[in-house]
């Protein structure tokens, strides 16, 4: 039986569905995606052969697969593990060098280390949970682990501290502790940093320590041109390689390739196997590598680097952003965050403490500056899909973003045309962050000096600020939720989101439990911050008054209900008294009526909302006129009003000058505000002085008839003073 495996055969078959149409979801995935899947299909059928040939095939596939990739990769006469857990590979080491230094484990077991315990060494910049996992697989107590820092004062604080791993070393040795292996970086998980690997390559060898390094930066190791840091991985006892995320290939295994000299202990270690189904883990790979040949591999980590290059370069153009990895020239990595410059200093990150500002302000600043690259990141994501941004929290830096297209650009497609508009939102995104930060401070210092407002420090939200209105009953020594404070927020969000200003608003916060508050989002243009201020205090104090007064209204319709129903009742028995027991019965009452009528009134009661009073409606059914009762003042409204320019929105500054209106426009709208303000001061016609313009004759007329008829009057008295005295009141 012979089995012809032709990669492009069998990725066309999968890819014709019956109907003719391809489904979008494996069209994402692509050609290459499409072998690797292949692969798993494929293993299943060949594990239907006989033994002796499936033997045979899956030898060859294990041997290719290992020699190809330790050419690729510079890893010369090594094996090859092939794992689904990435972390597998590490843990099965882990086993070989126990097996390898305790020569009578397999007989002793655990006996063995209580006598000597074995120590495993990380960096502090290891994968979080590494330690963990490889303490349970191993069933080795945590003491077993040792942790080495970082650099602190020279070097990348992202690099282990090698004078201090040396320290750790001796100090183990002298405790009767046994050195066993350590876990170097190519590539940290956070930031991409390499470890001085051949310093540690001859630090281990002096001590005989095992040497596994990992990180994204080993596959650089298939480029021309690889830096001498990750060179020296290729000297080390064994390392794990991840070669579908860099590919772009689902469900492919990680590979771990080691050097050793006894099978014995490989297979006790697990490493190898002599089951076909572990070798047939290879397949997928298999397929892979050779659809894709040497040179597509090359090409497709080498496109990732530039990718992260052409990044770090536009990025350095940038003001306000600094760039965690720009001294690894050849990392595929390129981390960056928001920073602000502090006045009068160099540029500094606000996560690196100043002295001369007070440990709660650097504090503070941090975690503005935290919220504010949690916001950019989250932006960028959105506005470029492509470029499979991750915002992470580092203990130092604080909150960064990272891109990291050798994880990703595979499998999102990234392009450098995604590169350029990534780095040009960053762009159209900065003056948004350096607006908002100068006006933290500002509505902070506001909303102090407002009352009725308390300013709330919420340092997760990258916005102006954060506010809330403390009406008169609330209670301002607990937190927990106020219902009548929560509807006094609701109305207030509503309100400033109906005045279609620049400023977003939003009610918060997400738990419950809490009171509720007012976030001013993000700021884009110059704000006026008093405005922004007076408004919502204004606007809170109005909807509190409101509430009350409809709750007072309330109150006064239902009491004014009871006491009509009270007068009704006693009106109805007066009548009955009045009209006499006879009217009341039926037949005899109809009669009584039809010869002796009763001229009685129509009586009834209507409730004054001005007054709150009930008054009686004999009034209206008798002059046919409802009472007009007193008119109710009108309600001062304490929102200020300010002259604004024709087409500026609230809460900006004045537009004169900006480049939102042109200079004639300009001009234009400042003269119809002068002649608006002459007009609102110009006397009353009454009152008009020397010289005016006389009225038309149509309004002249009956004034000089009413002012003859006067001068007739007293020329026929001129003896009289009175109708001198009389002469002005009917001018008036």
């Amino acid at each position: 039986m012979r089995i012809s495996l032709c990669p492009h055969l069998a990725y066309e078959a999968l890819s014709r569905p019956k109907d003719g149409r391809q489904s979008a979801r494996i069209q994402n995935i692509g050609e290459q995606g499409h072998i690797a899947l292949l692969g798993h299909s494929l293993g299943a059928y060949i594990s239907t052969l006989d033994k002796e040939k499936l033997r045979k095939l899956t030898t060859r596939i294990l041997s290719d697969t290992t020699l190809w990739l330790c050419r690729i990769f510079r890893y010369e006469n090594g094996c090859a593990y092939f794992h689904e857990e990435e972390r597998e590979g590490l843990a099965k080491i882990c086993r070989l060098a126990i097996h390898s230094r305790y020569e009578d484990f397999v007989v002793d077991g655990f006996n063995v280390l209580y006598n000597k315990k074995p120590v495993i060494y990380l960096s502090a910049a290891a994968r979080p949970g590494l330690g963990q996992y490889l303490c349970n697989q191993l069933g080795l107590p945590f003491p077993c682990l040792c942790r080495v820092p970082c650099n602190t004062m020279f070097g990348s604080q992202h690099q282990m501290d090698v004078a201090f791993l040396e320290k750790l070393i001796k100090d183990d040795i002298e405790r009767g502790k046994l050195p066993l292996l350590l876990v170097a970086n190519a590539g940290t998980a956070a930031v991409g940093h390499t470890d001085k690997i051949g310093r540690l390559k001859e630090l281990c060898e002096q001590y005989g320590i095992w040497l596994h390094v990992e990180g994204v930066n080993l596959a650089t190791l298939a480029l021309g041109y690889v830096s001498s840091s990750v060179l020296a991985a290729t000297k080390c006892d064994s390392m794990t390689l991840t070669p579908g995320p860099w590919l772009g290939l689902p469900a492919v295994p990680a590979v771990t390739l080691y050097k050793h000299d006894d099978p014995a202990l490989t297979l006790v270690a697990g490493l190898t196997s002599n089951k076909p189904a572990d070798k047939l883990r290879a397949l997928p790979l298999w397929l892979s590598l050779q659809y894709l040949g040497l040179d597509g591999i090359v090409e497709r980590i080498k496109h990732a680097c530039q990718l992260s290059q052409r990044l770090q370069e536009s990025l350095k153009k940038v003001n306000h952003i600094k760039i965690l990895v720009e001294d690894e020239l050849s990392s595929p990595v390129v981390v960056f965050r928001f920073f602000q410059e502090l006045p009068g200093s160099d540029p500094v990150p606000k996560a690196i403490s100043v002295p001369n500002m007070a440990p709660s302000a650097v504090g503070r600043e941090r975690h503005s500056c935290d919220a504010l690259n949690r916001w950019l990141g989250e932006q960028l994501k959105q506005l470029v899909p492509t470029s499979g941004l991750t915002v992470m929290d580092l203990e130092v830096e604080g909150v960064c973003i990272r891109f990291s297209p050798l994880m990703t650009a595979a499998v999102l497609g990234t392009r450098g045309e995604d590169v350029d508009q990534l780095a040009a939102c960053v762009q159209s995104k900065l003056p948004v962050l350096t607006c908002t930060l100068q006006l933290r401070e500002e509505f902070k210092q506001e909303v102090t000096a407002t009352a009725g407002l308390l300013h709330v420090d919420d340092p997760n939200w990258p916005g102006i600020g954060v506010v809330r209105y403390e009406h008169a009953n609330d209670d301002k020594s607990s937190l927990k939720l106020d219902p009548e404070g929560e509807k006094i927020h609701a109305a207030l969000l509503k309100k400033l989101n109906e005045l279609e200003s620049d400023l977003t608003f939003r009610m918060g916060p997400e738990y419950k439990s809490m009171k509720s508050c007012i976030y001013v989002d993000m700021a884009s243009d110059d704000v006026d911050i008093s405005e922004l201020v007076e408004t919502i205090a204004v606007t809170a104090r109005e909807i509190e008054e409101n509430s009350r007064l409809l709750e007072n209204m309330t109150e006064v319709v239902r009491k004014g209900i009871q006491e009509a129903q009270v007068q009704l009742q006693k009106a109805n028995e007066e009548r009955l008294l009045e009209e006499g027991v006879l009217r009341q019965i039926p037949v005899v009452g109809s009669v009584l009526n039809w010869f002796s009528p009763v001229q009685a009134s129509q009586k009834g009661r209507t409730f004054n909302l001005t007054a709150g009073s009930l008054e009686s409606t004999e009034h209206t059914y008798v002059y046919k006129v409802q009472g007009t009762g007193v008119t109710p003042p009108q309600t001062p409204s304490g929102t200020r009003t300010k002259q604004r320019l024709p087409g500026q929105k609230p809460f900006r500054r004045s537009l004169r000058g900006s480049d939102a209106l042109s200079e004639t426009s300009s001009v234009s709208h400042s003269e119809d505000l002068e002649k608006v303000e002459q007009l609102s001061g110009a006397p009353e016609p009454d009152a008009q002085e020397p010289g005016s313009p006389e009225p038309p004759p149509s309004t002249r007329a009956p004034q000089d008839a009413e002012q003859t008829g006067a001068l007739r009057s007293g020329a026929q008295c001129p003896e009289d003073d009175r109708p001198q005295v009389e002469e002005p009141e009917s001018l008036r």
